[in-house]
């Protein structure tokens, strides 16, 4: 059987462990598959990789314990004692995690960097992941690989001149100023080897114009970006209704406050702004219009791997009578990312394995903000996902 890596940027974070942990529970038969997408009947037919064929591996920033964070995380999410049964693939995983990119992050991810390559150019860091990457594909005899980006959001990156040619850029990046951020720098890295790369976080990944290019030249596929995991989720469709009723909405406020190492990097106003665009920007592509909106992100510490997140939604009706819908969502955000992470690397390495390059704007249903479309009604996200892989 050919085997699928899985590199997890991000890997001794909590989304990273549920999913290794996760997948190694399914392996043994220990959970069934709920919130894989790709274990829907529609997709029975389509030749994805089957599950046990994905070996896992990563970088990270942070010098974290991986068993015992991933005890702590799975306990907190409300699934005791799963580390435990899973120890074996917990340690496998943890040998197989190396030393990450925090260069071009910002203050406060590199401030959170104790276990960081030492590169002084952007040249340097790409060489040494790409190492990475090369060594773990033959420890393991590995046909493809995908990359996917866990990491903490990175505060807004300006563009830099070099972004629209190639070899400009590569230039560029010999020097010792940072002309990328991190999670391009693993883009980059994993395109040279014409790998996968999945962009789960609303930092710049792969949207830089030589990247696009480097991708398709080398026969690599990329996706994302941020996924869709909750409160946008519902969004993406409730919005839909609305349209669909011709219910004007006047305005839509939300408010999440969320624990964990993220909602701690989110309370900087810097890498704030970067999720709050990705989250806020969908509803005025499904109604046509842009109506009043407030999006609120605020780290509530004890709150662990929770996320909750109320929103209001103020809309009119029939005769200019007006009226309110408000929702809660309350979830454990790594139960719920998990599984996607999953169907990203089997969709990516399915790709891979029929030969596509570039973008794939088929994923668009896992993302906020999805890469190659302005499709944002969830449906017909889903309907192009299908025909997709019938094609």
């Amino acid at each position: 059987m050919e085997r699928t890596g899985v590199w997890l940027i991000g890997a001794r974070g909590s989304i990273s462990l549920v999913t290794v942990a996760g997948h190694a529970a399914l392996a043994a038969g220990l959970a069934p598959p709920a919130g894989l997408v790709t274990e829907r009947p529609a997709f029975a037919g389509a030749g994805l990789a089957p599950l046990d064929a994905l070996v896992f591996g990563g970088h990270d920033v942070r010098a974290v314990d991986v068993r015992a964070e991933a005890a702590r995380v799975l306990a907190e999410c409300g699934v005791p004692g799963l580390a435990a049964q899973v120890a074996d693939a917990l340690d496998t995983y943890a040998a197989a995690v190396r030393p990450g990119v925090a260069r071009g992050g910002g203050g406060v991810i590199e401030a959170l960097a104790d276990d960081a390559c030492g590169a002084r150019t952007d040249a340097e860091a790409v060489d040494q992941v790409r190492a990475d990457l090369d060594a773990f594909k033959a420890a393991h005899g590995l046909a493809r690989l995908v990359v996917v980006n866990l990491a903490s959001t990175e505060p807004p990156f300006p563009p830099h001149p070099t972004w629209a040619d190639l070899a400009a850029l590569r230039t560029a990046m010999e020097g010792e100023a940072s002309v990328l951020p991190p999670s391009a720098l693993y883009a980059f890295a994993a395109f040279e080897g014409a790998d996968a790369y999945v962009n789960f976080t609303p930092s710049v990944g792969s949207r830089v114009p030589a990247l696009a290019d480097l991708a398709v030249a080398r026969g690599a596929v990329h996706a994302g970006a941020d996924g869709k995991t909750g409160e946008t989720l519902v969004k993406s469709v409730l919005a839909e209704l609305f349209a669909r009723r011709n219910l004007p909405v006047l305005s839509w406020f939300g408010q999440n406050i969320l624990g964990n190492e993220d909602g701690r990097v989110l309370e900087h106003p810097e890498n704030k702004a970067t999720k709050v665009r990705s989250k806020d920007h969908l509803l005025g592509k499904i109604l046509g219009y842009a109506p009043e909106t407030k999006v609120g992100i605020d780290y509530v510490g004890s709150l662990g791997e929770w996320k909750i997140a109320w929103d209001h939604v103020h809309f009119a009706g029939f005769l200019g009578g007006r009226m309110t819908l408000q929702f809660t969502w309350n979830g454990c955000d790594s139960i719920l990312a998990a599984p996607l992470v999953l169907d990203l690397a089997r969709l990516a390495d399915w790709a891979l394995r029929r030969g596509e390059r570039g973008v794939l704007a088929a994923l668009a249903p896992f993302f906020k903000d999805p890469m190659g479309t302005d499709e944002q009604r969830l449906v017909a996200q889903d309907e192009a996902l299908l025909a997709w892989l019938g094609a």
